[in-house]
């Protein structure tokens, strides 16, 4: 009975708790805006509104692949963690993600506890403290939403709840620390990732792996059933939102209105376009015939690897980075397709390989002619940062990988991760939500045909 009971009400109670907790914080002035430009400011603003935009977008483009009596429970996962992660990025994240460091591992949590101080903190460049803050709370709610993907049709709600958390404070905040924080050990490496390659995509794809292998294959993959995808419209309205807000995820992470923001706008755009059609063209070169989902995958591919060159690498070299991207997650997913590895909607192949092409490739192309502040790589006659890069990748997978999949079977011992067979069969619209992705009646008013849709 009191199992049944902390099940039903402990969530709430914990959040009771951080609210009555967050009125006793004291209340310090806001920043002084005369030491701030106020162009960088606005642009940060809008830079940051664009990565929340991704949120909704990933929803779509997720569940626009999955099963449609999967839909809602595949979109609101990504769309949850806008809540989880900002409560949470409030009370502790920020300061173990940027507060004063510890060995150059971890932030020191007190630093920044509910965000105190953070008003009236010092100066991020020529934006404040706080806005720096938000723009990296965007980033933090996304990653973990790209997990799901892999563990889509058979992740218990409360048990991808309980994942976001603890990915949050043990995955995400250390690794934004060691790569972003001034002390952070993998910056003082030399390390360079300029939005977010080894932080959110390489960390997001090891996590997918790990949940992937935690809790097994679907009934559907080890019968070899086709899963239609629901609504493929949705997968295109979800690539356009998540190509529409990844400028503020690459451009805005230049943190002003300035040249290397316009540099990264256009190496963003340019890779993602190269790396839609070259994932189509590939498609089409073995064989296939040129489909939505695989220019809209190889886009998404493509934005990807661009991430972490995006401030550092020429608009040229973002085709080629683009172009090879596309072909090598390409071919990973065709090998992953021959084995029992149930990543549901390929983020392993996407994100995690697409994160691991474009940091090497950062460190093969990056120069200082794009951005004196980061480093000559090997296409430049610089092997020594391509090696740097390849250590610090090599890092990251290990720690993203071993700690998530700790985690995944910490969360199993604490309740079952994985729906049972039934409500699987059934849907986790309907058995983990009671709700359900309607289904309607198109009717073409030329033919006065009936076209089965959904809606």
């Amino acid at each position: 009975m009191a199992k049944v009971l902390f099940k039903q009400w402990g969530p709430f109670a914990v959040l009771l708790i951080i609210a009555i907790l967050a009125l006793f914080i004291p209340l310090l002035p806001n920043f002084d805006e005369g030491k701030y430009s106020a162009p960088d400011i606005a642009f940060v603003l809008i830079a940051s509104a664009l990565v929340f935009l991704m949120t909704p977008g990933l929803a779509f483009f997720y569940g626009g692949m999955v099963h449609r009596k999967n839909v809602l429970s595949t979109m609101i996962k990504s769309v949850v963690a806008a809540g989880v992660i900002t409560v949470l990025w409030i009370v502790v994240g920020f300061s173990l993600a940027f507060g004063e460091t510890i060995g150059g591992f971890i932030g020191n949590p007190t630093t920044f506890l509910f965000f105190q101080g953070v008003n009236s903190g010092p100066a991020w460049g020529t934006i404040p403290l706080s806005l720096f803050a938000v723009f990296q709370l965007m980033f933090a709610i996304i990653t973990p939403g790209l997990v799901v993907g892999a563990v889509a049709e058979r992740i218990r709600f409360t048990s991808y709840i309980l994942f976001i958390v603890l990915f949050a404070l043990f995955v995400y905040s250390p690794l934004a620390h060691w790569t972003w924080s001034p002390d952070g050990f993998l910056l003082k490496m030399g390390v360079l990732d300029f939005a977010g390659g080894t932080v959110v995509h390489i960390s997001a794809g090891m996590a997918a792996l790990a949940g992937a292998l935690v809790l097994k294959r679907r009934k559907s993959h080890i019968e070899h059933q086709e899963v239609p995808p629901a609504n493929i419209p949705y997968v295109l309205i979800g690539t356009g939102l998540l190509w529409f807000g990844w400028f503020g995820f690459n451009a805005g992470s230049a943190l002003g209105a300035n040249a290397l923001a316009v540099s990264a706008f256009l190496t963003t755009n340019t890779a993602a376009g190269a790396a839609g059609l070259a994932w189509m063209f590939f498609d089409v070169a073995r064989g296939k015939k040129p489909s939505v989902l695989g220019f809209c995958i190889g886009a998404v591919v493509g934005l990807v690897a661009i991430t972490p060159g995006a401030g550092f690498v020429s608009i040229p070299s973002s085709i080629f980075i683009g172009v090879i991207a596309a072909v090598i997650s390409n071919l990973v997913v065709s090998w992953k397709q021959k084995t029992s590895l149930d990543d549901t909607l390929d983020v392993f192949p996407c994100h995690g390989v697409g994160g691991i092409v474009g940091m090497l490739l950062t460190g093969v192309f990056a120069t200082k002619t794009v951005n004196s502040a980061g480093a000559d790589g090997l296409f430049y006659g610089n092997p020594e940062f391509f090696f740097t890069q390849l250590k610090g990748a090599v890092i990251v997978i290990i720690f993203s990988f071993v700690v998530s999949f700790i985690i995944f079977k910490l969360i199993n011992v604490v309740q079952p991760i994985r729906v049972t067979s039934e409500e699987e069969e059934e849907g986790l619209d309907a058995s983990q939500h009671n709700e359900k992705y309607s289904q309607g009646t198109l009717i073409v008013a030329s033919t006065g045909a009936e076209i089965e849709n959904t809606f």
